[in-house]
């Protein structure tokens, strides 16, 4: 029979929590370099219209970078994870046209949250 210690169970928890969310942030900023015209629709109009997307997609897919990195660290977590949840949650906003696509992320918000409470 199969026994799982779960006395580890949280720290099981933080590390799988930062692992999906930095997976999800290191595609998202790999493939916006890698294929820009995908993911340029999905910025802000009202920023596009002063800067360049191009540029502010690159300005963005490095900071989903760094934000990766920091949590696959797991260094000052809940820092991190606050900031997800609100990187999540400022593409939902600003994205509510594109509900079919932009509502995995309410997942990444309330899995950014969980990482908050965990110990």
């Amino acid at each position: 029979m199969l026994k799982i210690d779960v006395s580890n169970g949280n720290k099981i928890a933080n590390l799988l929590l930062r692992i999906g969310l930095a997976t999800v942030l290191l595609y998202a900023s790999v493939s916006s370099f890698i294929t820009p015209a995908d993911w340029i629709g999905y910025l802000p109009h009202f920023l596009t219209s002063c800067i360049s997307g191009k540029f502010l997609l690159h300005v963005f897919s490095v900071y989903e970078l760094l934000l990766a990195i920091w949590l696959l660290l797991g260094t000052y977590i809940k820092y991190a994870a606050l900031i997800a949840a609100l990187t999540f949650s400022g593409i939902i906003l600003t994205n509510t046209g594109l509900l079919a696509v932009t509502f995995r992320d309410i997942t990444m918000v309330f899995a950014s949250l969980a990482l908050i409470f965990i110990k």
